[in-house]
């Protein structure tokens, strides 16, 4: 396989590097769709209950690690440009970034790699998938967590506003994210057969 791509003409290649941008493109516009699903629960928690962390875990499960990582990283540099990428409850650009939703923002490039990273390794079943997903979302929660704690000066506090509300839509997140991407490895998987 690494041969048949030494020996490949430059359309081929320029064809192949077209439909990398497109997948990391189509990826952060997931993400920037999913953002839309907002639920505030304020006066509760400012930091809102969206699908966005649904959209950065499928990336990361289907797109790969490098890839995962590359279309977050568009995602936040969209939206500190000022595209209104980021879900609508906040101020939108580099005030969204600093404000108290940042910290779950920023970490999205290594939520997304770590989901892929896990998932790319060894087979690509639902529990592998699930488990690359939890332990993506305790990275998110812990650099959400430590943002709010700048704000808050108080863990018991970030925890309150970043955590306790989320937890039940987190796990139900985690696993269609996990449903998807193992069924789209099998689908694929039987599709390579067929040929």
């Amino acid at each position: 396989m690494a041969k048949a791509a030494v020996l490949a003409t430059p359309q081929e290649r320029a064809i192949e590097t077209g439909r990398q941008v497109a997948l990391v493109a189509g990826a952060s516009l997931l993400v920037a769709l999913c953002a839309r699903v907002t639920i505030p629960l304020m006066p509760l928690t400012l930091v809102p209950l969206t699908m966005q962390n649904f959209g950065v875990l499928l990336a990361g499960l289907l797109l790969g690690s490098r890839r995962g990582f590359a279309a977050l990283m568009l995602y936040l540099i969209e939206g500190a440009a000022g595209l209104p990428v980021f879900n609508p409850t906040g101020p939108g650009g580099i005030a969204q970034l600093l404000g108290p939703t940042g910290g779950f923002l920023m970490i999205y490039p290594f939520v997304a790699f770590l989901a892929g990273y896990i998932f790319e390794r060894g087979i690509k079943s639902f529990a592998r998938a699930a488990i690359a997903g939890i332990l993506a979302e305790i990275s998110l929660f812990v650099g959400g967590l430590a943002w709010l704690y700048l704000f808050t000066h108080s863990l018991a506090k970030a925890a309150y506003l970043g955590l306790y509300w989320f937890l039940a839509a987190e796990v139900i997140k985690v696993m269609f994210a996990a449903a998807i991407a193992s069924r789209w490895r099998r689908s694929r998987n039987e599709t390579a057969a067929w040929q």
